[in-house]
């Protein structure tokens, strides 16, 4: 099963799925820019149905605690779309994390997830334990607690975690420590390993199991989509296809296609059929589209 806003469905009925979204957000406060704020409900809803027309059915949402959380407003906009959102309990990264939790060790991390878990936020229940990040080269001392709270916290509910990595730096040390815990690579989901251009270190995290975000496509002021392409085709042919998740990471109003951005539906209208001119089969797309994001985010047996 997977927790949506609107209960649990099958893992059949998930459908073709943005792995890593924000739909509701604000980020001003960190980054000092209003273009970081998604709080309108009705232009939201509009972008959305442009996601569905172009074939989406559900959104994995990690807008999280600390940078901008309405789990209420996630669930009216699924009930106005008819979009499958999944939810997230976690916390981001420095500076990002609350002050409230900024001395808090894993036990503390661990505990605040999983009872946002078992009783919900507002009557609403998450369904992802993300997106809990890292820093630039490097883990503070903070994230490695917040990332180990998550792990303990995904042991003992079932639910995955998804991460942040920034730039898709540490995305190995994110595994280590995760797999340190005794988390099943099944529970993982390495983010934003599209935006490293270190083919090897990729290709690491991949072999250790664990599924990853190609999950900033469109995102060309990062890295070219192109240069994401022939990643994504080299790593399509030595078979870690059922490891990828697609997603476009939108976080800004100049990123809605309204507003002259990309919107939700770009990796559907653009990058697919992209891959597709490029040989890509139907299977594989719909291995990358529907059935990944469903093994990786169902409830799994909790391991504690």
């Amino acid at each position: 099963m997977i927790q949506t806003v609107r209960g649990k469905i099958k893992k059949e009925e998930l459908g073709v799925c943005a792995a890593h979204e924000h739909l509701i957000i604000d980020l001003s406060k960190i980054k000092k820019d209003p273009d970081t704020i998604l709080d309108n409900e009705e232009e939201a809803a509009a972008e959305l149905k442009r996601f569905f027309q172009a074939g989406g059915r559900s959104l994995v949402e990690l807008t999280n605690d600390g940078m901008g959380r309405d789990v209420l407003r996630l669930k009216k906009l699924s009930e106005l779309t008819n979009i499958h959102i999944i939810t997230c309990t976690g916390f981001y990264k420095e500076p990002f994390i609350p002050e409230f939790a900024k001395g808090w060790d894993r036990d503390r991390f661990a505990h605040h997830f999983i009872t946002e878990i078992r009783n919900g936020v507002n009557g609403v229940f998450p369904g992802v334990i993300g997106e809990v990040g890292t820093s630039l080269n490097q883990i503070t001392p903070l994230e490695k607690e917040l990332l180990l709270g998550a792990g303990q916290a995904a042991l003992e509910t079932g639910l995955t975690v998804s991460t942040h990595t920034t730039l898709g730096t540490m995305g190995i040390r994110q595994v280590e420590l995760l797999f340190g815990l005794g988390l099943p690579k099944e529970q993982i989901v390495i983010g934003h390993q599209d935006l490293n251009p270190n083919k090897e270190e990729v290709l690491e995290v991949l072999s250790s199991g664990v599924y990853i975000g190609f999950d900033t496509i469109g995102k060309n002021n990062y890295r070219p989509d192109e240069a994401r392409m022939e990643f994504l085709l080299d790593f399509i042919e030595r078979g870690y296809h059922k490891q990828i998740l697609l997603s476009c990471d939108l976080t800004r109003k100049s990123h809605w296609k309204m507003n002259g951005g990309i919107g939700y539906d770009y990796a559907l209208s653009q990058f697919i059929p992209a891959l597709k001119e490029r040989g890509v089969t139907d299977d594989i797309i719909e291995d990358l589209l529907v059935h990944n994001p469903a093994n990786a985010f169902s409830i799994k047996e909790p391991v504690s």
